[in-house]
């Protein structure tokens, strides 16, 4: 492939994914047009559970599809989702709509186009960084792989470390027969808890210092929690690498010419430091707002998405062909996570819609139920785990204040751990709403997003990654539930 033919693929990439979303859009707004006027839809409240069937429908998809018709789903992913997208749209446009079809366009305009050009962005630019040399995938190399990843996770987001740190593991363990297990770890830790100690770890943390929680204030809240999390982690990490790698050893291997480690392509990281610094800005500068289609659309975001596309083209025309070819780097993983999150985020809007309507909602039940910091861990930490944990955050974020009577205005100084001001009720609360979003999003392959981009590289390298539910009920449940239960027990 000539560098001009992958520069091409990659503009094909960007506008694929975004074309996904318009292509759903444009028809909408005309009708939304008419829904403008309306300051507040509530639909959560009419909302029976059973909409929420086709956002099941595609999780269940994504779980089985691939164990039962892998070449089916290979080629067809796209009309899957596609099928549950319509599924739902179709009748919940026909009842509802205009209303329906400003909420379908609110959430691609507000949170699914910006999430797939952060994910372009992040996924382009680190593919053009090349770790090379000989790196070799001993337990003790990959479980120091595994700490930088979780230690890059919350200052260039659990993506941007992801994509950064996932190929040199890929490569380092590249004639290992069993290397499914380090995937996952690396899930686990680089793609999720490793992300929980800023607010450009995780998008709920961001959502948080959107809505007035100081910067740091979740660097010595959730501290303690990730730390333990970590350390209980690698350990077990390194206990069954070591255990898999002492029953290879005894398999011939090829001896290479030894070469010292070096990093190719460091222009990458301004790229990177770029994404992250308009991030940053893009949470303290507040210039207003423009109304689309009656869909507040900030210019500070409007700056970020631009900005982002900008050193992503930048990356792309900079890197030589031969870095990406030496990281194996294709546009199959974005195209596939584009098409897919499309899907999810169409059919999971009943899901938060229910949720954001609390008592008055047909999930009422639940929302009533959380009233202590361990149900707040664990009530978010678990719908995190299967749905956006975003939006799950901000649920039991404004929960939470709604329950001790606070206004956004107020809560920096309820966080103010020492002064006459400070609510040691809602810090517990948000500390563990902050924890339980960010750490539980390990459970499944669709708790956060770069959980699915990992599984997707990996498999391109030729790692069997385990099925959705194969993943949960070998990796996630019987490794991280203990590891949760241990920090309820100690923390909450």
């Amino acid at each position: 492939m000539t560098l001009v033919r992958l520069k091409k693929k990659g503009m094909g990439a960007f506008w694929n994914c975004l074309g996904i979303s318009f292509f759903v859009a444009l028809p909408l707004m005309t009708e939304v047009c008419f829904a403008a006027g309306d300051a507040v839809h509530d639909i959560g409240r009419h909302l029976p559970v059973w909409t929420v069937i086709p956002f099941g429908g595609i999780l269940l998809s994504i779980a089985l599809c691939p164990l039962l018709a892998p070449r089916f789903w290979h080629h067809h992913f796209g009309k899957a989702a596609a099928f549950w997208t319509l599924a739902f749209a179709v009748p919940f446009l026909v009842y509802f709509k205009e209303i329906a079809a400003y909420e379908i366009l609110h959430i691609l305009l507000v949170d699914y186009i910006p999430f797939i050009i952060l994910l372009w962005g992040l996924f382009t630019i680190a593919g053009g960084i090349a770790v090379s040399g000989s790196l070799k995938g001993t337990p003790i190399v990959n479980t120091i792989l595994l700490l930088i990843g979780t230690i890059l996770a919350s200052w260039v987001g659990t993506t941007g470390a992801s994509m950064v740190m996932i190929r040199p593991l890929l490569r380092a363990n590249k004639e290992r027969v069993k290397k499914a297990h380090i995937i996952c770890f690396f899930i686990f830790l680089v793609a999720n808890i490793g992300g929980s100690l800023t607010p450009l770890g995780d998008p709920p943390l961001f959502l948080g210092f959107l809505h007035n929680v100081p910067f740091f204030w979740v660097t010595t809240s959730v501290l303690p929690h990730m730390l333990l999390a970590t350390v209980i982690l690698l350990a077990v990490f390194f206990g069954i690498d070591r255990y898999h790698y002492g029953r290879e050893e005894t398999l011939p291997r090829e001896e290479e010419t030894k070469t010292p480690i070096r990093i190719e392509g460091l222009y990458n990281f301004l790229f990177l430091a770029g994404v992250i610094g308009i991030i940053l800005v893009s949470g303290y500068w507040r210039p207003g707002h423009i109304s689309i289609f009656g869909i507040e659309m900030h210019y500070q975001n409007l700056l970020r998405d631009a900005v982002i596309i900008i050193l992503g083209l930048l990356s792309l025309y900079a890197t030589p062909q031969r870095l990406r070819q030496a990281n194996d780097f294709s546009w199959g993983p974005i195209k596939e996570v584009a098409k897919l999150f499309a899907g999810i985020f169409i059919t999971i809007i009943p899901a938060l819609a229910i949720l954001k309507a609390g008592s008055q909602g047909a999930l009422a039940w639940l929302v009533t139920s959380v009233n202590t910091p361990a149900h707040y861990f664990w009530a978010s930490g678990i719908l995190s785990s299967f749905l956006d944990n975003a939006p799950t955050y901000l649920t039991f974020f404004n929960m939470s204040l709604g329950r001790l009577g606070l206004s956004e205005a107020m809560i920096p100084a309820a966080l103010a751990t020492g002064t006459a001001a400070s609510n040691p009720q809602f810090i517990a609360y948000l500390t563990a709403i902050a924890a339980g979003s960010v750490f539980m999003g390990a459970n499944t392959y669709i708790g956060n997003a770069p959980n699915f981009m990992v599984k997707s590289i990996a498999e391109e390298a030729g790692v069997k990654m385990p099925s959705f539910f194969g993943y949960m009920f070998k990796y996630s449940i019987p490794i991280l539930i203990p590891v949760f239960i241990i920090i309820t027990y100690i923390f909450f």
